[in-house]
């Protein structure tokens, strides 16, 4: 099995297609690729099935006009609950003061339903995460890393060879080198930009 992130994207877009079997009024996922590399605090530490369907959440939500959070999107609402539900996820307990009910989990009956998507999504994060382990010093995340970016994350100053700048999501630049148009050399993240985000 390939591990480039491609093929991870195709296995997302499949599990994606999987959910939709179940809830047809979700619309199609237009982006699976903006999910590898980025951890949203809302919805868990690492990109998993359970990530996915609170994804597909947001996703009925939208098509159903309904406004699932506030505060930024941070805090997830009873109306986001109620279609977690619909969906097969549960919260069990009151909502997170800051995140709401943000943080739900697969109930059995999902767990059922969805087990091979699970076991194939599963694989295809396990040998993407071998395939990029091995380029740590490489892979650094930054503040989305840290403190969770439910959208495109947070953004530095990565810089090339002849003084341009740009700024990028760290996990971005990690997965493919961003060469400058003027003098045809990759951008980097300086070692300065790192330490202060550690």
């Amino acid at each position: 099995m390939s591990t480039t992130p491609p093929v991870l994207a195709a296995e997302l877009a499949q599990a994606w297609a999987d959910i939709q079997r179940y809830h047809a009024e979700l619309p199609d996922l237009a982006a699976p690729e903006s999910l590898i590399g980025e951890s949203s605090s809302a919805c868990g530490a690492e990109l998993s099935f359970e990530r996915l369907l609170h994804e597909a959440v947001h996703g009925i939500a939208a098509a159903r006009g309904v406004r699932d959070t506030s505060r930024a999107g941070r805090y997830h609402n009873r109306r986001f609950l109620a279609i977690a539900e619909e969906m097969g996820l549960d919260h069990s307990e009151e909502p997170h003061a800051s995140s709401g009910f943000s943080l739900v989990t697969l109930n059995p009956e999902a767990k059922r339903r969805y087990r091979p998507t699970i076991e194939r999504l599963q694989r295809a994060l396990k040998a993407h995460t071998a395939a990029t382990a091995a380029d740590t010093k490489r892979s650094f995340r930054g503040p989305a890393a840290r403190h969770g970016s439910s959208g495109g994350g947070v953004r530095v100053k990565a810089v090339c060879d002849c003084g341009r700048n740009v700024r990028v999501v760290p996990s971005v630049l990690a997965q493919a080198p961003i060469v400058c148009g003027g003098c045809m050399k990759p951008f980097r993240i300086p070692d300065v930009a790192i330490a202060a985000a550690s």
